[in-house]
C-alpha cells in the first residue's frame, strides 16, 4: 500500500509539472499577457510609453563628459570619457561632487562605461567610433578594497578583441559595428553591448572577467533601434536596464527582464522613450530596480541647442514594480502569493522555500521545462531548503502541493 501511495504521489507530481508548462507572455503589464502562462516565451508586446524624470540637476563642470555610472557607498560614482583618469563620487540628490580619486599608472583613451561586482570596479576603455579599428580594447579592473584604504590602488587589465571582427580597415567616423559604450558584470563573465552605428542594433558579447587576453564571443543581437550607451544590472532579479539615444538624439531606455540564464532574448524586452530631447544620455545606475539615475554629457549645436551636463532621477516602479514584487515572492500575480515564497531566485547552490501554515509535510518536485522530474520530496511545516547543486544553468519549474508552480532560474 505504501508503495502504491508513493507511486501515486509521484504520478501527481509529474502531472503537475507537465501541465504547468504553458508557454506565453507572463508579464501582467503587457498587451498580450496570458494569465495561464507559466513559462515566459519572450513574446510580450507593450504599449508605447514615455518616462519623464522626477528631478534633474546640473552636474559640476568637471563632469562635462560623464559617461558611466554606478551606485556605490550610497553615492553615484562616475567618470569622464576622454583623458581624465579620475573617478568622481556625486550626491544622488544635488549632483554635487563629493570625492575625487585619481587612478595612477593608467590612461583614459576612451573610458565609456563603469560597472562592478562585490570585489571590483570595472572601467571599459573600448570607445571605437572614430575609425572602428582599435586593437587595444580593454577593461580596467580596480580592486574596491584598495580604493578605500588610501594607499596604492590595485588595477589589472582585461584585454579583448571581437570574435567576428576580421577587418581593421579604417571605417571612418560613426560607421562601425565594433564600438562599445555599455557592459555588465555577472557572477563569472562580462557582457558587452555594442553600439552598431549602421544597423541600430546592439551585439551582445561575453568574455571572462579575469585579467589576460580574451576573445569576446558574440552571443546574439538585439533590435534596440538606437545606439546603446549604458547598462545597469540586478543579477538576483534578472533585470537589465540599457540607456541610449537615436541618431536624432532622442534618448530611451531598453529593459530586459525575466530571461533564462544569460540569454537575454528569452525574456521581456521593453523600450521606453525618455522625455529628454537632445540629451546625450550616457550613464545609468540603480540601487533597487525602481529608482534610476541617468547622466548626460554636455551637448551643444549652436545656435540651435545647448544642453548642459545633468543628473536625472527616474521612477520606474510603474514598469518594474510588479516584476520585482514577483521575484521576491517567486510568483506572478496570478498565483496565490500568500502560500509561500522561494528565494533567492535566480539560485546558485540552494533555495529556501517558505510555505504557508499547514499540519503535514507538503510534496514538491523540481522539473525541467519538458516535464522531467529531477528532484522531489516533502517540505516540513516551516522553512525548508532545496539543493540546486549539480544542476545545469537554466530555468526549471518547482511544483509545491500540486497546485502551486514557481519558475526558478539556476545560475552556475
Amino acid at each position: 500500500m505504501k508503495l502504491l501511495y508513493v507511486l501515486f504521489i509521484s504520478f501527481l507530481i509529474g502531472v503537475a509539472c507537465v501541465s504547468a508548462q504553458t508557454r506565453g507572455c507572463t508579464d501582467p503589464g503587457a498587451q498580450n499577457y496570458n494569465p495561464q502562462a507559466t513559462v515566459n516565451d519572450g513574446s510580450c508586446v507593450y504599449s508605447p510609453a514615455t518616462v519623464t524624470p522626477t528631478a534633474s540637476v546640473q552636474l559640476p563642470a568637471a563632469l562635462a563628459e560623464s559617461s558611466g555610472l554606478i551606485f556605490w557607498k550610497n553615492h553615484l560614482l562616475t567618470h569622464n570619457d576622454d583623458t581624465d583618469n579620475s573617478l568622481y563620487s556625486v550626491d544622488t540628490i544635488t549632483g554635487q561632487l563629493f570625492e575625487k580619486q585619481t587612478l595612477t599608472g593608467v590612461k583614459n583613451t576612451e573610458w565609456e562605461e563603469i560597472s562592478q561586482d562585490d570585489s571590483s570596479i570595472y572601467l571599459g576603455d573600448f570607445g571605437n567610433n572614430s575609425r572602428g579599428n582599435r586593437r587595444d580594447l580593454h577593461l580596467l579592473r580596480v580592486n574596491k578594497a584598495s580604493l578605500l584604504t588610501g594607499g596604492s590602488i590595485i588595477i589589472d587589465t582585461i584585454n579583448f578583441s571581437y570574435s567576428d571582427q576580421t577587418s581593421f580597415t579604417d571605417t571612418g567616423n560613426d560607421n562601425t559595428d565594433f564600438d562599445c559604450e555599455a557592459f555588465i558584470v555577472s557572477r563569472d563573465s562580462i557582457y558587452l553591448f555594442t553600439k552598431q552605428w549602421v544597423s541600430g542594433k546592439t551585439g551582445v558579447y561575453s568574455l571572462p572577467k579575469i585579467p589576460g587576453n580574451h576573445t569576446a564571443q558574440l552571443q546574439f543581437t538585439l533590435p534596440v533601434d538606437g545606439l546603446i550607451t549604458g547598462a545597469t544590472y540586478r543579477e538576483a532579479d534578472r533585470l537589465i536596464a540599457l540607456c541610449g539615444y537615436s541618431t536624432l538624439l532622442q534618448p530611451f531606455l531598453y529593459l530586459l527582464y525575466d530571461f533564462t540564464g544569460m540569454d537575454f532574448t528569452t525574456g521581456n524586452k521593453r523600450k521606453l522613450s525618455l522625455g529628454l530631447p537632445f540629451h546625450q544620455i550616457e550613464g545609468i545606475a540603480t540601487h533597487d530596480g525602481l529608482t534610476y539615475y541617468l547622466t548626460n554629457e554636455y551637448f551643444s549645436k549652436p545656435p540651435f541647442v545647448t544642453t548642459p551636463q545633468k543628473l536625472h532621477r527616474l521612477d520606474l516602479k510603474a514598469f518594474t514594480g510588479t516584476y520585482l514584487d514577483a521575484q521576491t515572492s517567486g510568483v506572478w500575480e496570478n498565483t496565490p502569493q500568500h502560500y509561500g515564497v522561494i528565494y533567492p531566485n535566480p539560485a546558485y547552490d540552494e533555495i529556501t522555500v517558505t510555505t504557508a501554515a499547514h499540519d503535514a509535510p507538503v510534496p514538491y518536485s523540481l522539473c525541467t521545462l519538458l516535464g522531467r522530474v529531477i528532484r522531489s520530496g516533502e517540505l516540513p511545516p516551516d522553512d525548508s531548503r532545496i539543493s540546486t547543486r549539480g544542476l545545469s544553468a537554466g530555468m526549471y519549474l518547482l511544483s509545491i502541493g500540486f497546485r502551486h508552480v514557481y519558475a526558478l532560474t539556476v545560475i552556475q
